[in-house]
């Protein structure tokens, strides 16, 4: 399992919580399939890693909130521990705050109760 798929597993399982109060739970493999699922979904919230394949998560997120003017989106960006997240490129595009993995489950969870008014 790579190391993405084992972060989205991560993900799931500590939101999966939130099914049980009505949050649906999607996952894409790549930032192509992320711009799409959200253009057709609209999610209240996503989880973008910055190091997507295909796509980065900057990218998307750019994309997401300013050429589908999708502003409601709550965006996370995901960045491993020790790389440079650039904070100025994550506001450009929008981003709404950012985690540093590996993160706290809890503070994930809150964070995502937070984001859905929870």
């Amino acid at each position: 399992m790579d190391d993405e798929a084992h972060i989205r597993l991560l993900i799931e399982q500590t939101l999966e919580e939130l099914e049980d109060e009505g949050v649906e739970i999607l996952t894409t493999e790549n930032g192509e399939e992320a711009l799409e699922m959200i253009r057709a979904e609209k999610p209240n919230l996503v989880f973008l890693d910055v190091m997507l394949p295909k796509m980065n998560g900057f990218d998307v997120c750019q994309r997401v909130k300013h050429e589908l003017g999708m502003r409601d989106v709550y965006v996370v960006m995901l960045t491993a521990k020790g790389q440079e997240f650039d904070k100025q490129r994550g506001e450009e595009v929008g981003a709404n705050i950012y985690m540093t993995k590996p993160f706290d489950p809890d503070e994930l969870l809150a964070r995502a109760r937070t984001a859905l008014g929870l």
